[in-house]
Order: structure tokens, then C-alpha cells, then sequence
């Protein structure tokens, strides 16, 4: 498929780890981010993976400042990604590796590994707490609750919005104790651009909609869906009815269920459960 091509290009340190990786002959793994993070919130993930044989690439999305800390200096710059944009962003990342990569996206970086694997850019694919793509119907009310952030006021779709902690609370961080919760929230949350929420939530009543996944496309690779069994933002009901849409590819499609977790699974105390329980599913498919 035709692609627009995005209108920036990667960032010098973007293409720093691009080379860092072809240079080192290894199989990269590429980690998206979803909203209201940025791509250092892969940082242990990376080196997880980096110990494990693979080199890992952290692209972050258009415009993302280097820090959380300038993040929230000038969180305006968030306004205007689309998924669409993001998508295209990420796949100028992907075809200047060598080597076909294995991808990891969690939330709407989750929807965003979707999209990519079904456009056969992939060796092998886990979704995290995915948003969901256009055919997956189920909205649970914690999922209507996590988006009203966004969704309550029209005019947020083309801002920046960030959460307040009450709200990250109750969407990432519902299966956490509030002292990490609110350490959590501190390292890591950032502002994120409106308009995905509003693509998501709009998706199923518009037929040009960006969040469309290619799920029958042979080429899509091996594929796993993970989702937090107490997940708010994008709940296991969300992660259920990917799989049912993605089991119709020929290749491998599987769900693992990680019991008593939220939506901040990949950043709080038990990411590396849920690191293992992904490199164990790249390992068995990209060596």
C-alpha cells in the first residue's frame, strides 16, 4: 500500500541507533510508544532486550522532545500527530534497518505495531494494552471513562492534553498502590496530541478511518496480544476482540492475559513479567 510520507524525518539520535544497529549484525527490536509517554520509557525494556542478543531502537513520535522534563516545558508540541502520522513516522524508521525487526508497541503504540505488521514490516509483533483498530466494537465503560479526558471537549482534538493525576490514576495506574502510582506518574507522564483518541473512539462509523489494520495480510508475521486483566484505558475485552479480528491471518496469532495488571504494566514494578513474556514469544520466531 501507498504510504504518505511523513513530513519530518527521523531525529539525529533516531538515526544514531538506526546505524548502531545495522553496524552490530543483530536483530533489532523496535519499541513504540503510545500516548502520554515517551520513548525513554522503554529504556529498561531495551536493555532487556539488548542482554537478551538483540539491539533495540526507541523511535519516539513526531516532534517528541528529547526529555519528560522539556515534555512538560512545552507540551503544545504534542498537538497534531495522527495515527496515520505516526504510522508513517515509524515505518521511515523500520525500512532504513537492515534487518526485518521484531516490534513491540504498548497502548496506541499497540494499535501502531498493528497497523505495521499488517503492512509486512514486521518478523514478529507484540501488541500491549493495544488501542483498538477499526472493526474491534467492544467499548467498555472504564475505556469511555480513560477517554473522557479527551473526548469531553471537542476543542481537544487539536491540543495537546495532558492527564491529571486523578485521571492517570483511574486509566494507567488503577492496579498500583498510589505511592507508586504517583511516582510513576512523575517519571513518566507527559502531555499526547488529542487526535488519536478521537480517530479510536470514531473509528467503526468512519470508513477512511487511519486506525485500519491489515490483519489478513499473509505477510503480517507472528503476532501476540498481551493485555492487563484490570486494565482501564484499553481493557482485556479491547485485547480479546483484536484477537478474534487478528486470528483470521494464517500466521500465528496468540493472547496472554497478565493477571492483576493495568494499562502502566511496561513501566511500574512488574515491566519485567511482561518483557519475558514478550522476548519468550520473539525469541521462538526471530533468532
Amino acid at each position: 500500500m501507498t504510504v504518505p510520507a511523513p513530513s519530518i524525518g527521523p531525529t539525529s539520535s533516531e538515526i544514531e541507533e538506526i546505524d548502531r544497529a545495522n553496524a552490530s549484525g543483530k536483530t533489532p527490536v523496535v519499541f513504540v510508544h503510545g500516548l502520554w509517554l515517551l520513548d525513554s520509557s522503554w529504556d529498561r525494556w531495551a536493555r532487556f532486550f539488548e542482554d537478551a542478543g538483540y539491539v533495540a531502537v526507541t523511535p519516539g513520535w513526531p516532534n517528541d522532545p528529547p526529555t519528560v522534563e522539556e515534555a512538560r516545558e512545552n507540551p503544545e508540541v504534542f498537538a497534531g500527530n495522527s495515527v496515520g502520522d505516526v504510522a508513517a513516522y515509524q515505518q521511515v524508521i523500520i525500512e532504513k534497518l537492515d534487518k526485518k525487526p521484531a516490534i513491540i508497541g504498548h497502548s496506541f503504540g499497540g494499535l501502531l505495531v498493528q497497523i505495521l505488521a499488517g503492512r509486512g514490516l514486521a518478523a514478529a509483533t507484540v501488541a500491549i494494552d493495544p488501542a483498538p483498530f477499526r472493526g474491534v466494537l467492544p467499548l467498555p465503560a472504564p475505556a469511555l471513562k480513560s477517554a473522557s479526558a479527551v473526548l469531553s471537549n471537542p476543542a481537544n482534538r487539536h491540543r495537546s492534553v495532558a492527564l491529571t493525576f486523578e485521571q492517570f490514576r483511574y486509566g494507567f495506574a488503577n492496579a498500583l498502590p498510589e505511592d507508586e502510582a504517583r511516582e510513576v506518574y512523575e517519571q513518566y507522564h507527559v502531555a499526547g496530541s488529542g487526535i488519536p483518541i478521537f480517530q479510536a473512539a470514531f473509528a467503526n462509523i468512519n470508513p477512511r478511518s487511519e486506525t485500519k489494520v491489515d490483519h489478513r495480510n499473509p505477510e503480517r508475521g507472528p503476532l501476540l496480544l498481551v493485555g492487563g486483566e484490570l486494565d482501564h484505558q484499553a481493557p482485556w475485552a479491547i485485547t480479546e476482540a483484536s484477537f478474534e479480528k487478528q486470528r483470521q491471518n494464517p500466521g500465528v496469532t496468540e493472547i496472554v492475559e497478565m493477571a492483576g495488571r493495568g494499562h502502566s504494566l511496561t513501566i511500574d514494578h512488574g515491566w519485567q513479567e511482561v518483557a519475558q513474556t514478550s522476548l519468550d514469544f520473539i525469541a521462538r520466531f526471530v533468532r
